[in-house]
């Protein structure tokens, strides 16, 4: 998130091939709406036509298991795959039971957490118990915000003291990602499989201090988009080795803005362009085959000026054609964000669905409830909304397929 809540609050296991590079879970997986600009292509394993209930006919090896579990799902457990959903201190408690089976929220993202690998294991297990019921037999994305430094939000016996990004920066690639394949490895023992770094944010050495959300953090790699694209790139590979998809964040970059979209509103970027240099440490994993993105919560002036980047399609176009991105668009936090607070709940989801992202984050339960009723009615009376959705929820399960978590 901008600072996953100042640190406290805040993969589609990537395939290893024998040469060492990770291939993206969500291979050949685009947005797909005519009505929306940034939707162009299918989700992967699609391909043009439709199946008899009107979803699109899957092709690809390996979709045959998402179609079957896609057509198996309602509606309400098609928007549910779309959240992914802070869940309280207790974890698996009444609160986190009680929103999964009714709203079928289907990833869940870990609080701060100092009980260590073999109690989280416990409960994460206890929240993949869910599944069966609660998501049509969907596994769960289970997120924890693992960068480093002033953001690691789980710790105690089995997780190391991570050093922040910027440290991170300064060692060899091959280091780092051996590195990241331990850090891996410790999610994983700890259940978890999807972690929302790293940060490919850039920022200028000059105004580090004053950039509120990263660079005053250390989060960065550091100033220069071609290191930080190779550092994270070895970052996701090392995470991917270990079972453990990555997200890289905050496209298209809070590297060059004072505030941070967590705790202030009008956050303004009056620099970057559309090809800007800047976008390099992006396209750098893009092209590696990264398979989520989590998109700003700031204003872009010099690319659209009209609409925080998590609800523009000329910054979703961006991504995903400018760069070549054909993963899942994740959200930054449209739960309790100060960046968003003035925008009802509901109108938040649609707009960034609408925009062309997939998967909604929440740092809060309450409004992602408020979200996903409105995302199904949205869905119920709007065929092409329907269609939308349908096309997310076919790109989330591909995601998840790649690591297992289907029923098939």
């Amino acid at each position: 998130m901008g600072a996953c809540a100042a640190a406290a609050a805040c993969a589609v296991a990537a395939g290893c091939s024998a040469n060492g590079a990770f291939s993206s879970a969500v291979s050949g997986a685009s947005a797909t709406s005519a009505s929306t600009p940034a939707r162009s292509g299918s989700p992967q394993g699609t391909a043009k036509g439709t199946a008899n209930d009107g979803a699109p006919t899957i092709a690809a090896p390996g979709a045959a298991c998402v179609a079957q579990v896609y057509r198996q799902l309602t509606l309400a457990q098609r928007v549910g795959q779309l959240f992914l959903v802070a869940v309280p201190a207790d974890l698996a408690g009444s609160d986190t039971v009680q929103a999964v089976d009714a709203y079928h929220f289907g990833s869940v993202l870990l609080p701060k957490n100092d009980d260590g690998t073999a109690a989280l294991s416990s409960a994460t297990a206890a929240i993949q118990a869910l599944a069966p019921t609660a998501t049509g037999g969907v596994r769960f994305l289970v997120a924890a915000n693992q960068e480093g430094g002033e953001i690691q939000q789980l710790s105690g016996p089995g997780f190391d003291v991570m050093p922040s990004e910027l440290v991170q920066g300064t060692w060899a690639t091959s280091a780092l990602q051996a590195q990241a394949q331990t850090w891996g490895s410790q999610l994983r023992a700890a259940g978890v499989n999807l972690n929302l770094a790293p940060v490919m944010d850039v920022v200028p050495t000059a105004t580090a201090a004053s950039n509120a959300a990263i660079g005053a953090l250390d989060r960065e790699f550091g100033s220069d988009p071609q290191a930080n694209g190779a550092h994270g790139v070895a970052y996701i590979k090392g995470m991917a080795e270990a079972g453990v998809a990555s997200v890289a964040k905050h496209f298209p970059g809070l590297g060059r803005v004072s505030g941070n979209t967590d705790f202030t509103s009008d956050v303004v970027d009056n620099v970057t362009t559309a090809n800007d240099p800047y976008l390099d440490s992006f396209r750098a994993v893009v092209n590696a085959g990264v398979p989520y993105v989590m998109v700003a919560e700031a204003t872009y002036t010099k690319i659209d000026p009209s609409h925080l980047a998590v609800f523009s399609p000329v910054i979703m176009r961006l991504l995903r054609t400018g760069l070549g991105f054909k993963g899942v668009i994740l959200s930054d936090d449209l739960g309790e964000a100060a960046a968003v607070a003035s925008i009802p709940a509901a109108q938040r989801a649609i707009d960034f669905l609408n925009a062309g992202g997939d998967l909604i984050t929440s740092q809060d339960i309450g409004p992602a409830e408020q979200m996903a009723a409105a995302v199904v009615a949205q869905a119920s009376s709007s065929p092409s909304f329907r269609a939308i959705v349908d096309d997310d929820a076919q790109r989330v399960l591909a995601a998840k397929q790649a690591q297992g978590l289907l029923p098939c």
